[in-house]
């Protein structure tokens, strides 16, 4: 892929301090990177004065307003599919860039059947690292990546089950033709993951560069909607849409079982009452999820593939063999 130029989406809700902070940063990472880009800023109705501090100090970055608020997977495609560019970059606010953040990451895309490529994520302030690359593991029919895992080798290609939302750079004719982020996840949790899924199950590989480091702010912008327990409940609510998109059909079956013998009782015995809320939640979607398993089948048969979950796990490890993995983040 002859890379030219980046688009770079930041998805916005009342981060006017962040970006005050951070944009900074990302134009001078771009500009060390020599491409053409453009910048566009997709505000999910926000109450501060994100929009105004834009137009007025940025004029240059294209402004998209949502009419109502929508969540993130939403408010990231409405950017991904106005970009131009070849490479979209997927940016939250409270990320900012070092200034040589993209330097090693074209080389990924020399490969046309890589789909992505993310940087490592350290704190702001005390410098830990947040985020690498992950593997996937199962627990019974439970799909998990929750597992960081480095490679102590600069010149490795590592892959990663799925690129982090927040500082993702992914190739843009691929990413609009799976079709960006699903919907269903809105407000917010497991999207990434899922996009991670859909992509490895079409043959597109995802890569973590160590090399590439970016500073995390954690924002409060999920502290601040309703209570915790209404956002652990969308949290494992989007984990069984997962579920029952990539799953096959006989394993759905059994991966419902699980969750009936185990995680009901387990949940009450924890008085995790929120999870029953998921759980109905996620019933009354099953229509939106049929949807998405559809879409999934269509791509599949468009690109001759038929790799499962159990499938990804086996590619990574074949990729990683003769590697020396080291658990954890680093």
């Amino acid at each position: 892929m002859d890379v030219k130029s980046i688009s770079v989406i930041i998805p916005n809700y009342n981060g006017q301090h962040l970006l005050q902070q951070n944009l900074p940063s990302v134009y001078v990472a771009l500009q060390n990177i020599a491409l053409d880009f453009e910048i566009i800023l997709v505000d999910d109705c926000s109450k501060d004065n994100s929009v105004s501090f834009i137009k007025k100090k940025y004029p240059n970055i294209k402004l998209i307003i949502c009419d109502k608020n929508q969540g993130f997977s939403a408010t990231c495609n409405k950017g991904i599919f106005e970009a131009k560019k070849d490479l979209i970059f997927l940016l939250n606010t409270d990320i900012q860039l070092t200034p040589n953040y993209f330097d090693g990451q074209l080389k990924y895309f020399d490969d046309k059947k890589t789909f992505g490529v993310m940087g490592k994520i350290i704190g702001f302030k005390d410098k830990e690292v947040q985020d690498t690359a992950r593997y996937i593991t199962r627990k019974g029919l439970k799909i998990q990546a929750n597992n960081f895992y480095h490679i102590n080798n600069p010149g490795f290609w590592t892959p990663t089950a799925y690129l982090s939302g927040a500082n993702a750079l992914i190739d843009a004719k691929k990413l609009k033709e799976i079709g960006g982020f699903d919907e269903l996840f809105s407000p917010f949790y497991c999207e990434d993951f899922e996009l991670g899924l859909r992509s490895w199950r079409l043959g597109w590989a995802s890569y973590y560069h160590a090399q590439s480091v970016c500073l995390h702010e954690q924002s409060s912008t999920t502290k601040n909607i309703k209570t915790k327990n209404w956002v652990k409940s969308i949290f494992f609510r989007n984990r069984m849409f997962v579920h029952a998109i990539h799953l096959s059909r006989g394993q759905l079956f059994f991966w419902f079982m699980q969750i009936m013998l185990t995680d009901f009782l387990l949940r009450w015995t924890y008085l995790n009452f929120y999870f029953y809320k998921s759980f109905f939640m996620f019933l009354k979607q099953l229509g939106a999820v049929y949807t998405s398993r559809i879409k999934m089948a269509t791509l599949m048969c468009k690109y001759n593939n038929t790799m499962s979950v159990n499938d990804i796990k086996m590619k990574m490890d074949t990729m990683l063999k003769g590697q020396k993995i080291v658990n954890g983040k680093g």
